[in-house]
């Protein structure tokens, strides 16, 4: 498992390109029949991929989580953005296609991922933060999930968000996910900006075009950095930073939140105007 300390606004203003991409880009979140885990200190979020070919994994249970099993005291949220697959949650099965989610709650002892074909195989997108209290596990299907569509193509940022897990949805401790999806001929997401000093925020961009990138945004509004995402990248993003981003073409990213509170909506907006 990777480790990634905080790093303070002072900081970052003076960062160069590496020091922004070695700070808060996961260049490879999935690797063929491996977990792969990043754990941030920012809420202490663990930020992570599972990607079963041709043997089911099993999410490990790092030293430096001092923990007795992985879910001792955390909780999980998996998006699926591969093919079909299974998550087994202590014996309980949850079998999702692409944009499915599972929610698994703190006190399950063992986890495990497989796919249904290693020809096209699951991507499953991990995120879990600590929990205080327990939820019940849950799956959710791309079909059953609460929408919003937003913005427009005058703005170049017409997209549907999905929301997952919320106050709304599937119920967590403090854990909030979903994800967004830019239609054709728009680029643009969280714009305009904001920043939640109360939770940090990870992105996981999915479903950019070979060939195609992102440049997301990040920094204070008045001391914005950039970093080139590319397909299958994740983002680690501050509660004093802004997330924001254009592709090259459409793409999608799942967002994740974790911190003070539940409340998607709990968000301190810049306008355009005041962007350096």
């Amino acid at each position: 498992m990777d480790y990634r300390f905080e790093a303070s606004r002072k900081e970052v203003s003076t960062f160069t390109n590496q020091e922004i991409r070695d700070n808060f880009l996961i260049e490879k979140i999935f690797h063929a029949d491996q977990i792969q885990l990043t754990y941030t200190i920012y809420d202490r979020m663990i930020i992570g991929g599972a990607m079963p070919v041709l043997n089911t994994l099993h999410l490990p249970n790092p030293e430096k989580l001092r923990a007795n099993f992985f879910l001792e005291r955390r909780e999980l949220g998996i998006i699926n953005v591969g093919g079909k697959g299974t998550v087994t949650a202590d014996g309980e099965q949850f079998t999702i296609d692409k944009l499915g989610a599972v929610y698994v709650g703190r006190g399950v002892k063992e986890v495990s991922f497989s796919s249904e074909s290693s020809d096209n195989p699951a991507q499953f997108y991990l995120l879990s933060s600590p929990a205080h209290a327990n939820y019940p596990n849950a799956k959710l299907d791309r079909e059953q999930v609460s929408t919003v569509v937003l913005g427009s193509l005058e703005t170049s940022n017409h997209r549907t968000i999905y929301k997952y897990i919320h106050n709304e949805g599937i119920q967590s401790c403090q854990l909030v996910m979903g994800l967004t999806i830019l239609e054709p001929g728009s680029v643009w997401n969280t714009m305009p900006a904001h920043v939640h000093d109360r939770r940090m925020e990870a992105y996981l961009y999915f479903d950019v075009t070979p060939g195609h990138a992102v440049l997301h945004l990040m920094g204070e509004t008045t001391e914005t950095k950039h970093i080139w995402v590319h397909n299958h990248q994740a983002i680690i993003s501050p509660p004093w930073s802004i997330h924001s981003g254009a592709g090259t073409k459409n793409y999608s990213f799942i967002w994740g939140m974790a911190g003070e509170n539940k409340d998607y909506t709990d968000m301190d907006f810049a306008e355009i105007s005041e962007l350096r």
